[in-house]
Protein backbone atom coordinates (compact mmCIF):
# COMPACT_ATOMS: atom_id res chain seq x y z
CA UNK A 1 0.00 0.00 0.00
CA UNK A 2 2.76 2.62 0.64
CA UNK A 3 4.40 2.16 -2.70
CA UNK A 4 1.13 2.61 -4.16
CA UNK A 5 0.31 5.23 -1.96
CA UNK A 6 3.82 6.86 -3.05
CA UNK A 7 3.24 6.40 -6.72
CA UNK A 8 0.29 7.60 -6.75
CA UNK A 9 1.33 10.80 -5.10
CA UNK A 10 3.94 11.49 -7.62
CA UNK A 11 2.04 10.95 -10.50
CA UNK A 12 -0.59 13.68 -9.11
CA UNK A 13 2.65 15.81 -8.77
CA UNK A 14 3.56 15.17 -11.95
CA UNK A 15 0.17 15.73 -13.68
CA UNK A 16 -0.11 18.87 -11.53
CA UNK A 17 3.50 19.82 -12.76
CA UNK A 18 2.46 19.72 -16.52
CA UNK A 19 -1.09 21.47 -16.05
CA UNK A 20 1.03 24.13 -14.23
CA UNK A 21 3.28 24.45 -17.12
CA UNK A 22 0.38 24.19 -19.57
CA UNK A 23 -1.07 26.83 -17.72
CA UNK A 24 2.42 28.79 -17.98
CA UNK A 25 1.80 28.51 -21.52
CA UNK A 26 -1.33 29.70 -21.99
CA UNK A 27 -0.75 32.58 -20.15
CA UNK A 28 2.71 33.14 -22.01
CA UNK A 29 0.68 33.19 -25.51
CA UNK A 30 -2.02 35.51 -24.17
CA UNK A 31 0.61 37.95 -23.21
CA UNK A 32 1.87 37.44 -26.57
CA UNK A 33 -1.08 37.74 -28.04
CA UNK A 34 -2.16 41.23 -26.04
CA UNK A 35 1.85 42.62 -27.00
CA UNK A 36 0.78 41.29 -30.73
CA UNK A 37 -2.29 43.20 -30.83
CA UNK A 38 -0.63 46.61 -28.85
CA UNK A 39 1.63 45.97 -31.64
CA UNK A 40 -0.77 45.85 -34.16
CA UNK A 41 -2.87 48.69 -33.03
CA UNK A 42 0.45 51.09 -32.66
CA UNK A 43 1.08 50.39 -36.65
CA UNK A 44 -2.51 50.79 -37.18
CA UNK A 45 -2.37 54.35 -35.53
CA UNK A 46 0.77 55.20 -37.04
CA UNK A 47 -0.45 54.48 -40.49
CA UNK A 48 -3.52 56.66 -40.04
CA UNK A 49 -1.77 59.88 -39.08
CA UNK A 50 0.93 59.48 -41.97
CA UNK A 51 -2.47 59.14 -44.17
CA UNK A 52 -3.85 62.40 -42.75
CA UNK A 53 -0.72 63.78 -42.50
CA UNK A 54 -0.67 62.65 -46.39
CA UNK A 55 -3.82 64.16 -46.83
CA UNK A 56 -3.28 67.44 -45.26
CA UNK A 57 0.01 67.93 -47.68
CA UNK A 58 -2.57 66.83 -50.46
CA UNK A 59 -4.98 69.51 -49.59
CA UNK A 60 -2.12 72.29 -49.06
CA UNK A 61 -0.91 71.68 -52.38
CA UNK A 62 -4.66 71.66 -53.98
CA UNK A 63 -5.39 74.72 -52.33
CA UNK A 64 -2.28 76.66 -53.96
CA UNK A 65 -2.49 74.66 -57.06
CA UNK A 66 -2.97 77.53 -59.57
CA UNK A 67 -1.33 80.11 -57.40
CA UNK A 68 1.09 82.10 -59.11
CA UNK A 69 4.23 81.94 -56.72
CA UNK A 70 5.40 85.13 -58.64
CA UNK A 71 4.91 88.05 -56.60
CA UNK A 72 3.72 91.15 -57.78
CA UNK A 73 3.57 94.29 -55.34
CA UNK A 74 3.80 97.10 -58.08
CA UNK A 75 0.71 99.32 -59.17
CA UNK A 76 -1.79 97.93 -61.55
CA UNK A 77 -1.23 99.18 -65.22
CA UNK A 78 -4.38 98.04 -67.64
CA UNK A 79 -3.21 97.53 -70.91
CA UNK A 80 -4.36 100.28 -73.59
CA UNK A 81 -8.01 99.45 -74.54
CA UNK A 82 -8.29 96.46 -71.61
CA UNK A 83 -12.14 96.87 -70.97
CA UNK A 84 -14.83 94.66 -68.46
CA UNK A 85 -14.86 93.91 -65.23
CA UNK A 86 -11.91 95.98 -63.45
CA UNK A 87 -10.71 95.89 -66.67
CA UNK A 88 -9.07 92.78 -66.80
CA UNK A 89 -10.68 91.78 -71.03
CA UNK A 90 -8.05 91.97 -73.73
CA UNK A 91 -10.71 92.96 -76.49
CA UNK A 92 -10.82 91.54 -80.55
CA UNK A 93 -13.26 92.23 -83.27
CA UNK A 94 -15.70 94.99 -83.46
CA UNK A 95 -17.89 96.11 -80.24
CA UNK A 96 -21.18 95.97 -82.35
CA UNK A 97 -20.40 92.48 -82.90
CA UNK A 98 -24.06 90.26 -81.62
CA UNK A 99 -21.56 87.16 -80.25
CA UNK A 100 -19.21 87.83 -77.25
CA UNK A 101 -16.72 84.87 -77.04
CA UNK A 102 -14.96 84.76 -73.44
CA UNK A 103 -11.43 83.19 -73.24
CA UNK A 104 -9.71 82.39 -70.11
CA UNK A 105 -6.20 81.09 -71.31
CA UNK A 106 -2.53 80.27 -70.34
CA UNK A 107 0.45 80.85 -73.10
CA UNK A 108 1.97 77.78 -71.30
CA UNK A 109 -1.24 75.92 -71.45
CA UNK A 110 -0.84 73.38 -73.93
CA UNK A 111 -4.99 72.55 -74.28
CA UNK A 112 -5.02 76.53 -74.76
CA UNK A 113 -2.78 75.83 -77.74
CA UNK A 114 -5.04 72.88 -79.32
CA UNK A 115 -8.11 75.42 -78.86
CA UNK A 116 -6.14 77.83 -80.92
CA UNK A 117 -4.70 75.19 -83.75
CA UNK A 118 -8.27 74.17 -83.73
CA UNK A 119 -10.33 77.50 -83.87
CA UNK A 120 -7.82 80.22 -84.67
CA UNK A 121 -8.67 80.36 -88.32
CA UNK A 122 -12.56 80.40 -87.97
CA UNK A 123 -12.48 83.30 -85.29
CA UNK A 124 -10.04 85.40 -87.11
CA UNK A 125 -12.87 84.90 -90.02
CA UNK A 126 -15.71 85.64 -88.00
CA UNK A 127 -14.43 89.03 -85.89
CA UNK A 128 -12.78 90.11 -89.68
CA UNK A 129 -16.74 89.69 -90.70
CA UNK A 130 -17.64 91.79 -88.02
CA UNK A 131 -20.07 88.75 -86.59
CA UNK A 132 -17.92 87.96 -83.43
CA UNK A 133 -15.92 89.77 -80.44
CA UNK A 134 -13.68 87.98 -78.65
CA UNK A 135 -12.78 89.00 -74.67
CA UNK A 136 -9.24 87.69 -73.95
CA UNK A 137 -8.51 87.08 -70.34
CA UNK A 138 -5.38 85.84 -69.08
CA UNK A 139 -4.08 83.25 -66.23
CA UNK A 140 -1.40 82.09 -65.07
CA UNK A 141 -2.60 78.51 -64.36
CA UNK A 142 0.73 76.62 -65.25
CA UNK A 143 3.07 78.55 -63.16
CA UNK A 144 1.51 77.82 -60.30
CA UNK A 145 0.99 73.84 -60.90
CA UNK A 146 4.27 73.22 -62.31
CA UNK A 147 6.69 76.13 -61.29
CA UNK A 148 8.41 79.00 -63.08
CA UNK A 149 6.98 82.30 -64.30
CA UNK A 150 6.33 81.84 -67.85
CA UNK A 151 2.68 82.43 -67.89
CA UNK A 152 2.61 85.62 -66.10
CA UNK A 153 6.00 87.05 -68.48
CA UNK A 154 4.25 85.85 -71.29
CA UNK A 155 1.05 87.82 -70.01
CA UNK A 156 2.73 90.52 -69.46
CA UNK A 157 4.32 90.28 -73.19
CA UNK A 158 1.09 90.17 -74.58
CA UNK A 159 -0.54 93.19 -72.66
CA UNK A 160 2.58 95.23 -73.81
CA UNK A 161 1.67 94.17 -77.34
CA UNK A 162 -2.15 95.16 -77.05
CA UNK A 163 -0.46 98.40 -75.77
CA UNK A 164 1.71 98.72 -79.01
CA UNK A 165 -1.89 97.31 -80.95
CA UNK A 166 -0.64 94.10 -81.55
CA UNK A 167 -2.05 91.69 -79.32
CA UNK A 168 -3.68 89.30 -81.32
CA UNK A 169 -0.82 88.50 -83.77
CA UNK A 170 1.75 88.15 -80.72
CA UNK A 171 -1.15 86.32 -79.21
CA UNK A 172 -1.23 84.07 -81.92
CA UNK A 173 2.60 83.98 -82.41
CA UNK A 174 3.04 82.93 -78.80
CA UNK A 175 1.00 79.98 -79.29
CA UNK A 176 2.44 78.82 -82.49
CA UNK A 177 5.33 78.75 -80.58
CA UNK A 178 5.03 77.64 -77.39
CA UNK A 179 7.35 75.47 -75.48
CA UNK A 180 6.67 71.95 -73.69
CA UNK A 181 4.37 72.36 -70.69
CA UNK A 182 7.64 71.30 -68.34
CA UNK A 183 10.09 73.72 -70.13
CA UNK A 184 9.48 77.20 -68.34
CA UNK A 185 11.31 79.56 -71.84
CA UNK A 186 8.56 81.97 -71.95
CA UNK A 187 10.23 83.21 -68.55
CA UNK A 188 13.21 84.54 -70.49
CA UNK A 189 12.45 88.31 -71.86
CA UNK A 190 14.67 87.66 -74.68
CA UNK A 191 12.58 84.89 -75.93
CA UNK A 192 9.63 87.18 -75.73
CA UNK A 193 11.36 89.64 -77.44
CA UNK A 194 12.54 87.52 -79.89
CA UNK A 195 9.35 86.06 -80.83
CA UNK A 196 8.10 90.14 -81.06
CA UNK A 197 10.47 90.27 -84.49
CA UNK A 198 8.01 87.64 -86.42
CA UNK A 199 5.14 90.55 -85.52
CA UNK A 200 6.00 93.86 -87.83
CA UNK A 201 6.21 96.50 -86.10
CA UNK A 202 5.90 95.01 -82.57
CA UNK A 203 10.01 94.80 -81.75
CA UNK A 204 10.41 98.39 -80.41
CA UNK A 205 12.38 99.82 -77.54
CA UNK A 206 8.99 100.51 -75.55
CA UNK A 207 7.89 97.07 -76.55
CA UNK A 208 11.56 95.71 -75.01
CA UNK A 209 11.43 97.77 -71.79
CA UNK A 210 7.96 96.94 -71.08
CA UNK A 211 8.70 93.65 -71.05
CA UNK A 212 12.01 93.69 -68.97
CA UNK A 213 10.08 96.29 -66.39
CA UNK A 214 6.82 93.90 -66.31
CA UNK A 215 4.80 96.59 -66.57
CA UNK A 216 2.08 94.71 -66.38
CA UNK A 217 2.84 91.78 -64.16
CA UNK A 218 0.27 93.31 -61.01
CA UNK A 219 -2.55 93.58 -63.73
CA UNK A 220 -1.77 89.53 -64.73
CA UNK A 221 -1.86 88.66 -61.28
CA UNK A 222 -5.23 90.74 -60.64
CA UNK A 223 -6.56 88.97 -64.16
CA UNK A 224 -5.79 85.11 -62.48
CA UNK A 225 -7.37 86.25 -59.04
CA UNK A 226 -10.61 86.65 -60.93
CA UNK A 227 -9.73 83.05 -62.68
CA UNK A 228 -9.13 81.69 -59.51
CA UNK A 229 -12.25 83.25 -58.26
CA UNK A 230 -14.36 82.63 -61.65
CA UNK A 231 -14.99 78.99 -60.33
CA UNK A 232 -13.43 77.56 -63.60
CA UNK A 233 -12.39 74.09 -63.76
CA UNK A 234 -9.32 75.05 -65.73
CA UNK A 235 -7.76 76.50 -68.90
CA UNK A 236 -9.42 77.14 -71.37
CA UNK A 237 -12.67 78.53 -70.67
CA UNK A 238 -14.19 79.50 -73.46
CA UNK A 239 -18.19 81.00 -73.35
CA UNK A 240 -19.91 81.99 -76.15
CA UNK A 241 -22.42 84.28 -74.96
CA UNK A 242 -22.21 83.18 -71.22
CA UNK A 243 -22.45 79.68 -71.93
CA UNK A 244 -19.33 76.92 -72.06
CA UNK A 245 -19.22 75.76 -75.17
CA UNK A 246 -15.47 73.97 -74.49
CA UNK A 247 -17.19 71.58 -72.45
CA UNK A 248 -19.73 70.30 -75.23
CA UNK A 249 -18.15 67.46 -76.77
CA UNK A 250 -20.09 68.05 -80.20
CA UNK A 251 -18.41 71.76 -80.41
CA UNK A 252 -16.36 72.31 -83.37
CA UNK A 253 -14.70 75.16 -85.08
CA UNK A 254 -17.79 74.86 -88.09
CA UNK A 255 -20.45 74.51 -85.74
CA UNK A 256 -19.40 77.71 -83.63
CA UNK A 257 -19.53 79.59 -87.00
CA UNK A 258 -22.80 78.67 -87.66
CA UNK A 259 -23.75 79.53 -83.96
CA UNK A 260 -22.50 83.02 -84.49
CA UNK A 261 -23.88 83.35 -87.95
CA UNK A 262 -27.14 82.44 -87.30
CA UNK A 263 -27.17 85.07 -83.96
CA UNK A 264 -25.79 87.89 -86.27
CA UNK A 265 -28.86 87.02 -88.42
CA UNK A 266 -31.71 86.92 -85.86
Amino acid sequence: MPPRFVLRDVSEKNREGKRTARERLAEERAKQKTVEKRRRALIVGASVVCVLGLAAVIGIVAANAGKDDTESSGPVIVPSGANGEDSLAIPAGKTGAKSTLTVWEDFRCPACKSFEDAYRSTIHELTDAGQLKVEYHLATLIDGNMGGSGSLKAANAAACAQDAGKFTAYHDTLYENQPAETDDAFAEDAKLIDLAKKVDGLDTPAFRSCVEDGTHNSWVVKSNEAFQKGGFSGTPSVLLNGKNIYQDQTMTPAKLKQLVQENAKG
